[in-house]
């Protein structure tokens, strides 16, 4: 936060004019989105208790509507527990491409409130509105404004948290879900930061939260007690970033454009399996997956990663670098096999991913190899994906496969 002040002098009285600017953030968070979609898709789910997620055994919730909380039931927990705790819940497998399709239409309507716009996730956003007074009012009516304006055009709510400093947005969005609108004014913060408990702070997990409990600090006011070296010696790094946000810093900033620095696909299994044959199977309809998200963003990658997780719960990752420039799904697959092949005896696996990393844009400049073989073979294949693409957007991703991902090619809950 900023004050100016500006003084001028006039005979025979001194005159004194004020200019005061206080940045303000504002932090969008969609109400239950997944769920919701659902529900303004079907209108016969309206208050019913709706849970989106895998709907196989090891299935986990992505979504669940405020009627399925009061049952318990909360994102990132396993799909047999919610059955458990709901049993009359509705169940319902994810829909990407339409909660896509939303968030579009989200983004671009926070565009028109300001041209810094952060999106953090599919349905949550920061955006700064300092300066827009003249434009929409005070924070209040903009904050108003917003809501009002995203229920008008998709049919659904959302929860709005206003605050000077970003990581006060974040958490003021929180406080009165669903449907909310919570502003903390600058005159306002040191109080809130005062009696904020510190298990609310964006970073402080279950480790830290304990640290800071020994430390005899239950709110973020109470970290004020403590010099930058003692929280840094306990916390780590995160000591400096404790300490600054408790004394009303916060250096984050609303960053338009996220650039992206990896794209990745991965699965749980059905039923734990070493069989390499059917692993290679997922890998490659994640290649798939992989190789359309990068051709989208007009991106290639230089290096391609697998992510393997055992029954046991014990993860590994393995990387290696492309031969050339690629969005090629088969480059990344085959690339992707040689990987899975390199990691030994098999063991039972509940999970397997595939990702690339280090990627450039498409007309950026590369150094050849003057002693390469030809990549005119990658080219072919990144045409044939090209025109895969086009069928997918205009038919449907069901209507052109690969053969090896068909239902018929082995797994039936396999991806297709």
């Amino acid at each position: 936060c900023a004050s100016l002040e500006l003084e001028f002098f006039t005979a025979p009285s001194k005159i004194r004019f004020y200019c005061r600017y206080w940045p303000m953030i504002v932090h969008v968070d969609m109400d239950a989105f997944y769920a919701s979609v659902e529900k303004l898709d079907n209108p016969e789910l309206a208050d019913k208790c709706v849970i989106v997620g895998g709907v196989s055994g090891r299935g986990v919730v992505s979504a669940a509507s405020y009627e399925a909380r009061r049952y318990g039931v909360r994102s990132a927990m396993p799909m047999y527990q919610a059955r458990r705790l709901c049993p009359h819940g509705v169940f319902v497998t994810p829909r990407q491409g339409r909660y896509k399709i939303i968030s579009g239409q989200i983004m671009e309507i926070l565009g028109a409130f300001s041209p810094l716009v952060e999106p953090v996730s599919i349905d949550e956003a920061y955006l700064d509105i300092s300066g827009c007074r003249r434009l929409f009012g005070d924070p209040e009516s903009t904050g108003r404004h917003i809501k009002e304006t995203i229920y008008d055009k998709t049919g659904l709510t959302c929860s709005v948290g206003m605050a000077p400093l970003k990581f006060l947005a974040k958490i003021s969005s929180d406080l009165k879900k669903p449907d909310g609108l919570v502003v903390i004014n600058p005159k306002e913060v040191a109080d809130f930061i005062k009696t904020l408990p510190v298990q609310k702070v964006p970073g402080v997990g279950r480790v830290s939260a304990r640290e800071l409990l020994r430390m005899g600090i239950s709110t973020l006011g109470e970290v004020q007690k403590y010099d930058k070296a003692m929280l840094v010696g306990r916390l780590g790094k995160y000591g400096i970033r404790i300490y600054e946000l408790a004394n009303g810093i916060d250096r984050s900033r609303i960053l338009p454009v996220r650039p992206v620095k990896s794209v990745s696909s991965e699965q749980t299994l059905s039923e734990d399996t070493g069989d390499k044959n059917v692993l290679k199977k997922y890998l490659l309809a994640q290649a798939e997956d992989v190789g359309r998200q990068l051709r989208r963003h007009r991106l290639r990658a230089k290096t391609v990663f697998i992510k393997i997780k055992h029954s046991d719960f014990t993860q590994i990752t393995r990387q290696a670098p492309l031969p050339s420039l690629s969005s090629s799904a088969s480059i990344l697959y085959r690339a992707g096999a040689v990987l899975l092949d390199a990691c030994g005896p098999a063991k039972p696996v509940r999970l397997v991913g595939l990702g690339v990393s280090d990627l450039v844009g498409e007309a950026t400049p590369v150094q050849q190899d003057l002693f390469a073989e030809s990549d005119e073979g990658c080219k072919k294949w990144e045409r044939v994906d090209t025109a895969m693409d086009e069928i997918c957007r205009r038919f449907g991703t069901r209507k052109i496969t690969r053969a090896a991902c068909s239902p018929d090619s082995g797994d039936k809950n396999e991806r297709k």
